[in-house]
């Protein structure tokens, strides 16, 4: 049986947490932070979880996660 190759666009993207859930990181911290208060600022760089729509999709994609 061949290996499964990986999406590196995904890999980059995502992690598996240790309970099965996929993490990612918040959008919206690259440029124009000027114009966006401190307290957006701090809760962007927070990670959050995918939410279990799209799980499988992105489980599919990192099969060796």
């Amino acid at each position: 049986m061949p290996k499964i190759k990986t999406n590196k666009g995904a890999k980059k993207r995502f992690k598996l947490t240790a309970k099965g859930k996929v993490k990612r990181s918040q959008s919206g911290m690259r440029h124009i932070l000027t114009s966006k208060k401190k307290a957006r600022k701090r809760t962007l760089r927070k990670s959050a979880l995918i939410a279990k729509t799209h799980e499988d999709q992105i489980k599919k994609m990192l099969p060796y996660g």
